[in-house]
């Protein structure tokens, strides 16, 4: 057997065994309200995907918070690069990404809440989270390039575009594949939450806040993993057009 067939059988068997976990804790604590049941939750979750709303719901929350992320990649990356070659930029953007950084998104959330509606909340939060974990890895990339490199291209007369794409490319690509694996987790989990919060309607959010308002675990559960399948989902795509971009070469 093949050494990819056999992780990916050791992953499925981990995971069978994990919910053959979670379906006796289940059992054994026998109420539904305090954890639902894997079939209870599988229910859930097709009952859900025959409602008109379901797609409706994942949709929003995907479109908003990706749009969130996708923002926050390219305005990091711009402002990374600019900082990069007019550190008085970096100076004085550096308190507004520490901000970003440390501030709590509950705060952020309310604040954003008092300022305007609840409609666009997930991707504010979703930009705001990512943004400066992509900012960070982003320069730190812009600087691990190697100087002797530049001074050889500037000796020949390559061009500013050849130079980002054959010395400035390679050495960033490194940095933006790891800040990414970070922020997409973040971006969701961070998305989601402002949608409990400000309960915007037609979202993921939204379906969350009142499965906890009408104690339906097993619904809880479904649109949970509904938000794991769209995330990774998400990640897949993220990550296979960093792949192409980082793979492609040409001659100079």
């Amino acid at each position: 057997m093949k050494r990819g067939n056999t992780r990916r059988l050791r992953k499925t068997v981990i995971i069978l065994c994990w919910i053959v976990v979670w379906e006796i804790a289940a059992r054994l604590i026998g109420n539904e309200i305090l954890i639902a049941g894997p079939l209870d939750v599988g229910k859930a979750l097709l009952h859900n995907l025959f409602n008109a709303e379901f797609f409706q719901s994942a949709a929003n929350s995907f479109l908003r918070i990706s749009l969130g992320f996708c923002g926050a990649f390219f305005a990091a990356v711009f402002a990374a690069a600019l900082a990069w070659r007019f550190p008085l930029f970096g100076e004085i953007l550096q308190p507004i990404v520490a901000l970003m950084k440390t501030v709590p998104v509950a705060s952020i959330v309310i604040l954003l809440l008092m300022w305007t509606s609840s409609k666009n909340l997930s991707i504010a939060i979703s930009f705001m989270v990512t943004f400066p974990a992509i900012y960070f890895q982003m320069a730190e990339g812009l600087r691990s390039v190697d100087q002797k490199l530049l001074e050889m291209a500037q000796v020949f007369s390559i061009s500013p575009w050849k130079k980002i794409w054959y010395l400035y490319r390679p050495a960033v690509m490194p940095y933006l594949c790891g800040s990414c694996r970070a922020a997409v987790g973040m971006g969701w989990k961070s998305g989601i939450a402002a949608e409990v919060i400000g309960v915007p309607s037609h979202t993921i959010g939204e379906r969350l806040y009142m499965a906890k308002i009408y104690l339906e675990t097993a619904d809880l559960f479904a649109w949970t993993i509904v938000v794991l399948l769209l995330c990774a989902a998400f990640e897949r795509i993220i990550f296979w057009i960093l792949g192409w971009i980082g793979g492609k070469d040409e001659s100079m």
